[in-house]
């Protein structure tokens, strides 16, 4: 693998993101108006209050190259822009997408018990300068029928809340990995192992809501480098805290050195190696929610592609080239009822910020990313990324959208590069979720405490 700049610099920004895959003070407060009991039906249903739009694409029909501007306001400015072929980023002429029927898989019955049992006490909470933040918040989802005022914000909690497993784990048979394509072709490949946990809030089945020991962490991700070997130990641990307003804290394993160090808040934007920075982390959007506003610029369908088993598993022989997009053998697309917000850090934080605004797309059922759409600074288009949550099946939960397995394709419109992330699958799965972890995963020491990095090389 080549890699730029320093060591620390470049396991960071690539460890960061490969373990992407699966989230008072004085102030007026806002209780959550809703009742219940609709809300969680009308959640766990796919049904929502909002106004969208009640058009769709027939199933069956097939989007090519030739007929996709019928089919634009199911897209994001992002796909739209590579379907126009005016950036070095385009689609394939043989492009393919067939539409298949949309599927709604109900969210699990104890994060909807969890929803109806406390987002009538969960309140929102109004800060100094504008921030925002939420309190008495004990789990499922903060807001299920969102409404005004800030609600847009409530939206983005309900995606920082979305259901995910309790634990999520890659095996050393089973690792995920974070490619990199730059303007030339090259192909560069970090692969590694995964343990991500969620340590409050729980609704898993005979799962504790706060594992002894770890109250006030929301959700760690431990994740160890074992290809390329120069990097083999390199392994990152995010903590995010159960109080928003607490910065998610990183700490790095450097094995050449023995010792663990902990990443500089001031380095949340730096990148190197792959296109995508540690706020872009976590499923699309990982950074201390309070600090960025979050309006709702619409309710509409967008397509996606989830259903897709381990289709993109070999990059990049499963990959439309040069553009990397899935081929039509990953399976059928669907047209999902989804959240657009525009998401901007607060002004009195914005100087230096990479990025001027983040719109962020998703979807209505299980708030999951769907696609996002990056503007630097001066709000010139630069990043476009396609996620795709992999529909899996949870033990004793059944079929879920949010698995904590995705893959993901981010494209740099302006550098001509782009970094593609998901597990590896050889083996009848992509990730082993709750009651199928090995029980040498559940050490919570040993991979959600920086005293457990040093346990790493031994």
């Amino acid at each position: 693998m080549r890699t730029n700049g320093s060591p620390l610099r470049t396991a960071l920004a690539l460890a960061l993101l490969t373990f992407s895959l699966v989230g008072i003070a004085s102030a007026q407060s806002t209780s959550n108006p809703a009742s219940p009991a609709p809300q969680a039906a009308n959640a766990a249903s796919g049904q929502s209050s909002g106004q969208a739009s009640d058009a769709t694409i027939p199933v069956g029909t097939v989007i090519t190259t030739a007929n996709w501007q019928q089919y634009k306001q199911f897209m994001p400015d992002g796909m739209v822009t590579l379907f126009e072929g005016k950036t070095d980023w385009k689609m394939p002429n043989d492009i393919a997408m067939t539409i298949g029927p949309t599927v709604i898989h109900p969210l699990p019955a104890g994060y909807m018990a969890a929803t109806a049992k406390y987002s009538p006490t969960t309140k929102l909470v109004e800060l100094p300068g504008g921030a925002l933040t939420i309190d008495g918040y004990q789990g499922g989802m903060p807001f299920p029928n969102p409404t005004e005022p800030h609600r847009g914000w409530k939206i983005l909690a309900d995606f920082w809340y979305r259901y995910i497993p309790h634990i999520v784990v890659n095996t050393p048979d089973n690792r995920g990995f974070t490619c990199t394509l730059d303007s030339v072709g090259d192909v560069n490949c970090v692969k590694g192992l995964w343990v991500a946990r969620q340590l409050s809030y729980n609704t898993d089945p005979d799962t504790p809501a706060t594992y002894p020991g770890a109250q006030g962490k929301y959700y760690t991700t431990w994740f160890m480098i074992e290809e390329p070997e120069q990097q083999h130990y390199t392994t990152t641990l995010s903590i995010e805290y159960t109080d928003l307003s607490k910065p998610e804290d990183v700490y790095t394993f450097l094995p050449a050195m023995r010792r663990t160090q902990r990443m500089s808040a001031a380095a949340r934007c730096s990148s190197s190696g792959s296109e995508t920075t540690a706020d872009d982390g976590r499923f699309g959007f990982d950074a201390s929610i309070p600090d960025f506003s979050a309006d709702l610029v619409a309710e509409r369908k967008i397509l996606t592609e989830m259903d897709i088993k381990s289709a993109g598993a070999d990059f990049p022989g499963n990959y439309a080239m040069p553009l990397g997009w899935p081929k039509p053998s990953w399976g059928q697309w669907e047209a999902r009822d989804a959240y657009e917000l525009d998401i901007r850090k607060l002004p009195a934080k914005a100087e230096g910020y990479c990025y001027g605004k983040r719109i962020l797309y998703a979807d209505k059922n299980f708030f999951g990313p769907l696609w996002e759409d990056l503007y630097n600074p001066r709000m010139e288009l630069w990043k476009v990324a396609l996620l795709q949550p992999i529909v899996t099946e949870v033990p004793r939960l059944g079929l879920q959208n949010s698995s904590g397995a995705w893959y993901a394709h981010w494209w740099d419109l302006q550098s001509h590069h782009a970094t593609f992330q998901g597990p590896l699958d050889g083996h009848g799965y992509n990730v082993l979720l709750n009651d199928n972890v090995p029980s040498s995963y559940l050490d919570i020491e040993r991979y959600t405490t920086p005293g457990g990095l040093n346990q790493v090389m031994r």
